[in-house]
């Protein structure tokens, strides 16, 4: 297959020069440590538009011909491929008909529409979304602008590669998160093409891991289904293409938990003051957890920073969860008037921040006289959490 050509990245990296932004590579002493070598953050999160997925869009909106953009272009997207291609549409001067589920967050439908695009609710699904855009493509004659299986669309995601040797001549190892492809395709072309020496890996979400088995066939392999909270990656087949340039210029493809992406997110909130949705984070959830051997200096790219509000608080609360910032207890104490307030100073005088109280008079393994209290509390992390069960113990409050 005929992958695409230094030629071609440094072509759409041209057409790309006033367009999108240099994002800036920020350095890391909390990931260094973390990760036993120098870690830079490739910040593509702020990125007009929240992602890298600006790029790769206007590098095939921009090659179409006169008719062809008075036809428009048609896309399905769950959220950062349709504000992509509806910016890069209005930069054109190009109808844009963007198809998305019916529950789509409403921050990223409201996005897509104020960029100019036509947005078409369809289906509860994005099988769904991407069936009614094929097929209305077909009966109104507009470009399909796929979101990564496109040569002019790896070629403009590998000016993010072209950013980064511009940016850290020295860089060792680079590392990408992988959905359908098209980012690690590009970048991996721009880097390998100029210096071959570059270790380029990608990372996948656990339960959404397509490319291993289809590397390891030969041919792209569809997964039966793609559970993970990175909804950004999580694709179930590879492109032809896009497989064809990982198996070249990739090399390695590793795999990462929802549970230490989730925890990436949260480091970056707290340590690097960054937001980064959980797709964005995966290259560095790989990073933190020594998923793969590195040649420093690593450049982790954050590629989108578009996250659900919603989903980031839940993903925050897990990861103190996690760490020990949050504990839930359970414990028993007799029905008496002051028994709780007295409990409740004690907490309050070991240091936890109370956040919730639950008080239950209805359960089987209680005494007649006993009442079951539960606690969520902030703590300071695991030895405190140890120093509250210790006291509460020994003070006749058994903790479960």
């Amino acid at each position: 297959m005929d992958l695409v050509s230094l030629d071609e990245v440094n072509d759409a990296a041209e057409r790309l020069v006033g367009v999108v932004q240099v994002t800036p590579i920020e350095s890391s002493r909390t990931m260094s440590s973390i990760s036993g070598g120098q870690v830079l953050l490739k910040c593509e999160h702020l990125q007009r538009t929240g992602s890298f997925k600006l790029r790769g869009a206007y590098s095939m909106i921009d090659r179409l011909s006169d008719a062809e953009r008075a036809r428009g272009v048609v896309c399905a997207s769950a959220g950062n491929h349709a504000q992509g291609v509806a910016l890069s549409a209005q930069l054109v001067g190009c109808p844009a008909t963007v198809f998305m589920p019916e529950r789509a967050p409403l921050p990223k439908v409201a996005a897509t529409r104020a960029y100019g695009a036509q947005v078409r609710l369809e289906g509860h699904s994005f099988d769904d979304a991407y069936a009614a855009s094929v097929a209305y493509a077909d009966e109104s004659g507009a470009t399909y602008v796929h979101p990564f299986d496109h040569r002019d669309v790896i070629a403009g995601q590998g000016s993010l590669g072209r950013e980064i040797l511009d940016q850290v001549p020295d860089v060792g190892t680079v590392v990408v998160p992988i959905g359908g492809g098209g980012l690690a395709a590009g970048v991996a072309s721009a880097i390998k093409l100029v210096r071959p020496d570059v270790g380029v890996i990608g990372v996948q979400a656990a339960g959404a891991a397509a490319f291993p088995a289809s590397l390891a066939a030969g041919r792209p392999k569809p997964i039966d289904s793609a559970s993970t909270l990175a909804d950004g990656i999580a694709v179930k087949r590879p492109g032809d293409l896009t497989l064809a340039h990982v198996a070249a210029r990739v090399d390695e493809v590793v795999t990462v938990t929802d549970e230490a992406i989730a925890r990436a997110v949260l480091l970056l909130v707290e340590r690097a003051k960054q937001v980064v949705e959980p797709a964005g984070a995966a290259g560095l959830a790989a990073v933190l957890e020594r998923a793969i051997a590195l040649r420093p200096p690593v450049v982790a790219v954050l590629c989108g920073g578009n996250v659900d509000p919603l989903l980031l608080q839940r993903i925050m609360q897990s990861g103190m969860f996690e760490e020990g910032r949050y504990f839930a207890l359970r414990t028993r104490l007799q029905d008496r008037p002051g028994a709780l307030s007295a409990l409740l100073a004690l907490v309050a005088d070991l240091g936890a921040n109370i956040l919730a109280v639950g008080h239950h008079r209805m359960r089987t393994r209680l005494g007649v006289l006993e009442v079951e209290v539960e606690l969520e509390v902030e703590t300071r992390g695991p030895d405190h959490i140890s120093e509250l069960v210790e006291t509460l113990s020994g003070r006749g409050y058994p903790v479960s």
